[in-house]
């Protein structure tokens, strides 16, 4: 069942469209004019608005805009009379989702509808989704090195700015890039994510820009690459200093041209895309022995955000320590363990060369080995 609001000055019409929708259990609330219709829509919830666009005091195209501009999130299904399709199909381009004309055809009018309800649940739990991966992905801490990280991530998100995260293995810097790109303006494409360190030398050209069927021995089809796939996205590059030389050369004309050609063809694909990459090393020492390339060390390095190890943040443990209890407990289906103070404090004195991703296993293996609260003991015993 949708909550649908119709906004049509003929009483006849509104009469009938009520009716039918009625009739499929939806529960209807009517205008009888664009001014009354819009206060409604700012007062209500609605899953869907079907607006005539001649009325009285304010028109449809009038009520969609004034809707957008609010950021109302009602789908609009612009109601349009022989005379007035011109204005409907501007309607649908200013972001309506279809336009009916009248007189109605029911079989049209149905399809309509369930198109649009059907995009309106897509669009709820995309929100879900986003929502619950945000929540998986979330940046815990509140010391000085993570609320300069977080600050910088503000800044430099909604811009198109390449950033080179840099930090030691397990830090957080996939986590960098994810919010980069969450809180950027490409948010609604793609995050496409390479391991730079975990492809062969020789694959990781055609993993990044594809390959035309036939262009080696194992080439039976064509095959897009990773800049094609985050078109009108972001490109992570992880452990971008693990690339090899000739792949690195590519890479920057791609980022010079934005264009790319796939293995084994010849003809330029322009793409959209913008650039993340991360490194655990020390990009600079790599250029003197002539393992980096310095032209592309400074094309990618417009913004660098260096992400501190868990040595350098250790008063975020107790923080970071109760979400992973949380997210273990949810994962196993169980009641949250406690901690206790003494046990914290045992855990800020470890020295974590394995960082987060070290802090997130040990606490997993204190939820498993422990008794009903985790002590300063068992920290002892089990980290």
């Amino acid at each position: 069942m949708a909550k649908i609001l119709i906004i049509e000055d003929d009483n006849k019409i509104r009469s009938i469209l009520k009716e039918i929708l009625e009739e499929k259990d939806h529960e209807v609330q009517e205008a009888a004019d664009g001014q009354e219709g819009f206060k409604k829509l700012e007062q209500g919830s609605f899953d869907l608005c079907l607006c005539d666009i001649k009325m009285p005091k304010m028109d449809g195209l009038e009520v969609l805009d004034k809707t957008k501009e609010a950021g109302i999130a009602t789908n609009f299904i612009i109601i349009s009379a022989h005379g007035t399709i011109d204005v409907a199909v501007e309607a649908v381009k200013k972001g309506a989702f279809d336009f009916l004309q009248k007189p109605f055809d029911l079989g049209r009018l149905e399809i309509t509808l369930r198109n649009a309800l059907d995009k309106t649940t897509l669009v709820k739990e995309t929100k879900t989704l986003r929502k619950k991966i945000s929540k998986k992905f979330e940046m815990i801490g509140e010391s000085a090195p993570i609320q300069q990280v977080k600050e910088m991530i503000e800044k430099v998100a909604p811009t198109d700015a390449r950033v080179l995260i840099t930090g030691s293995n397990g830090s957080g810097k996939e986590l960098v890039a994810r919010w980069i790109h969450e809180k950027s303006k490409r948010a609604d494409g793609p995050l496409i994510e390479v391991n730079c360190a975990a492809i062969p030398s020789e694959l990781i050209e055609s993993e990044l820009f594809g390959h035309e069927k036939g262009s080696f021995t194992s080439a039976i089809k064509q095959r897009l690459g990773k800049f094609e796939l985050a078109e009108g996205g972001t490109l992570f590059l992880d452990e971008i200093g693990d690339m090899s030389l000739s792949a690195q050369a590519k890479v920057l004309r791609a980022l010079q041209e934005s264009k790319i050609s796939r293995v084994g063809g010849d003809k330029e694909i322009s793409v959209n895309v913008r650039v993340v990459a991360a490194t655990n090393k020390d990009l600079k020492k790599e250029i003197e022995e002539n393992k980096f390339r310095e032209d592309l060390y400074h094309r990618l390095s417009v913004i660098v955000i260096k992400v501190p190890s868990l040595n350098e943040r250790k008063e975020d443990i107790a923080l970071l320590v109760d979400k992973f209890l949380n997210d273990i407990a949810e994962e196993y289906g169980a009641k949250p363990k406690n901690i206790n103070t003494k046990a914290i404090n045992a855990l800020k004195e470890h020295n974590w060369t394995g960082n987060i991703r070290e802090l997130r296993n040990v606490v997993e293996r204190l939820v498993i080995m422990s008794g009903d609260e985790i002590s300063a003991d068992d920290v002892k015993r089990y980290v």
